[in-house]
This record gives C-alpha cells, structure tokens and sequence, in this order.
C-alpha cells in the first residue's frame, strides 16, 4: 500500500484579520500556493505569519477576505471540516501511547477498520524513517524521532494540506538539518501541497519552493529563495534572508537597465531595477565581497574569525563596517591589514529607497 496525495492549491484573497477592536495581525493578504509545492511564511516574531497558517488550519477565523482549499471556499468552515493536517512546534503526541498507537489516532475518528488503520499507520512510520519503532513510547524517542511520528501522524490522514507551525525549534542544530531534509524529502515523494511556517532563514531556503516574507502584517515579498537572496525588493528583506551588507554607493549613471556606481574610487556595473542617477544603496552578500581584488575600495580587516570551514572578517571602510567570509583558512589575514575590496561578478543589488 502506498499513501496517495489529495494536494489541492490555497488561495487568499484579500484576507484580513482583526483580533478585539483594532489589532491588525493580517492585513488585506493575496497569495496563491500551487499544489503539491512547498511554500515557508518567513518573517520576525508578531509578523502575522503563523495566524496565516492558523486560518488556513480554521484555527483562526478571517475577519473578511475568501480562503480556498482547492475550488472550495472554506473561509467560515470549522478545523473539523478542513481537509488539512497540522504538525505543531510541541509535537503534541499522547504520552501513554506507543508510537503506533499515536501515528493511528486520527485515522480511528475516519472510518477505517481496525486491520487498515494499522497498515496505514505502519506506512506512515516507514515513511518517516520509523520502521520497527512502533510498540515503543514517545519518552523513549529522541527529539528528532518525536517530530517525525507528528509527521507520520499528519501524514496517514492524507490531506489536501499538511502544515508545519515552526517544527524544528525545539531541535538542535544537527537534528534540525537531518529533519528538515527528511520533511523536504516526503513533501517532494508525496507530491504534498505543504505551508510551512519559521522565522529561520537558512530553514526557509533550504526546505522551500517558494517564500512568502511577511513584515508588519502584509507581504513584503514572494519568490523562490534564489530569487529573494539574489534580488531582494527592499532593505528589509535584504537583511532579512541571509546576512547582507547594506553599503552606500552613488549611481553616477544609467544606461537601459544597467546603472554604473561608484563607491569611493570603485566602479561597478549592475542592474538598474529602476533607479536614477544619484545616492542610492545596495545589498552585497558576504560571500561576494572579494577581498584583495585588483579594483576596489580601501578597507581595514577590524576582526578575524575562524570558524572552521572558513574565515570570517569584519572589514571597515571609510563608509562603515561590513562582513565578509573566506574560504581560505590556511593563510588567514591578520587584524589591521589593509586590503582592497571589490565585488564579485555577481555581487551586489541595488535596493530601492523604503
């Protein structure tokens, strides 16, 4: 027997959500998830991202706007009537039952015979890497086992949407890349329409198809996490998904859609995005920030880390400070050598103004 998926797409049109008389905790939302994608609602704490994911559970109720589930129109219907499954940061599994016992509880409220319950669930544990695991109890299980019975648990129940509310905080760091992959693996096998919420950018872009950045209520913006790291909207998310160094540089020229900026004596082509002649800004990550490049911009080496697979500096122009990281580990520079930075070839975004 193998688990069939149900994926269906979500739709949000114009969803807004008010909580008492006047918070404002989602604000005139529209999004569109394709089925069988893996979608992250990335944002800080208080953003709005997790009563998104919670409306799309029934958890919350949206206080005007349409949510669909497929082509139906589930905006008012109850959490029992949503075909979705939710795994919860606490993983909520009953302690005084085994693992089986766990993975099949949902399935004993739809209708299935005691015999097909129990395949079901079994089918769930192997999916999850859980085979032969299941007479044992939560306690006997480790962090990272815990979560993946949760997903079991979602997964046998074969909805149109599974949804992840911050699963991996309460993982360490090594478990946390182990489960993230495991979820990304199932989701991609599965063919599993997944939403998925955390404030981790590094989670985001390794698990995701598409991330939705949400700030202050709103969508600042969407896009698959190469086209949010090359090409942030804003200085927000600039500095939001992954570490970016926000420099000033002067647009000294645009010609079609490629502006020249200079930064002190340094000059630099790149993709105008719409910007004029004068002060602007721009997003470099650390990794492309080429220190010792034959052109560039004078800076001091103010701090050397070595952290293993490679050397990070903190650099100081007459400009300010940046990061930047190396992968030469063997000859580290020493603090107060002088050095010319330049960019890679692709280096830098210019960001417009807000």
């Amino acid at each position: 027997m193998k688990l069939n998926s149900k994926a269906a797409p979500v739709s949000f049109q114009n969803v807004t959500k008010i909580y008492g008389r006047d918070v404002l905790a989602v604000d005139k939302v529209n999004l569109e998830i394709e089925a069988g994608k893996l979608v992250t609602l990335l944002g800080p704490s208080g953003c709005g991202k997790t009563t998104t994911l919670r409306m799309i559970a029934g958890l919350e109720m949206a206080t005007s706007g349409r949510i669909l589930i497929g082509d139906a129109d589930v905006t008012t219907l109850p959490a029992t009537d949503r075909d979705v499954s939710m795994v919860f940061q606490s993983y909520a599994l009953f302690p005084h039952m085994t693992v089986l016992e766990n993975v099949s509880y949902g399935l004993s409220f739809s209708g299935f015979s005691k015999s097909e319950t129990r395949e079901r669930a079994l089918v769930g544990l192997d999916l999850v890497g859980l085979k032969g695991f299941d007479a044992r109890l939560p306690s006997e299980l480790s962090g990272g086992q815990q979560q993946r019975v949760a997903v079991a648990r979602a997964l046998v129940l074969e909805p149109q949407v599974l949804l992840f509310d911050e699963p991996l905080s309460n993982l360490d760091a090594k478990l946390r890349r182990q489960v993230r992959e495991d979820i990304r693996a199932i989701q991609q096998d599965l063919g599993l329409t997944v939403v998925y919420v955390t404030h981790d950018q590094e989670e985001a872009l390794a698990v995701s198809d598409e991330i939705v950045v949400m700030r202050n209520a709103a969508i600042a913006q969407i896009g698959t996490p190469r086209q949010l790291y090359d090409a942030p909207v804003d200085r927000f998310v600039a500095d939001f998904i992954g570490e970016a160094n926000l420099l000033p540089c002067t647009i000294e020229s645009v010609s079609g859609d490629q502006a020249t900026i200079a930064i002190e004596d340094y000059r630099y082509s790149l993709a105008s995005r719409g910007l004029s002649e004068g002060p602007a800004s721009m997003a470099v990550r650390p990794s492309r920030l080429v220190i010792g490049a034959p052109q560039g911009f004078s800076a001091t080496v103010a701090k050397a880390t070595y952290v293993g697979v490679r050397m990070e500096y903190t650099l100081e122009a007459s400009f300010g400070s940046m990061f930047a990281v190396q992968d030469d580990v063997d000859q580290p520079l020493a603090v107060g050598t002088d050095v010319t930075v330049g960019f890679a070839e692709k280096g830098p975004v210019l960001l417009p103004e807000g």
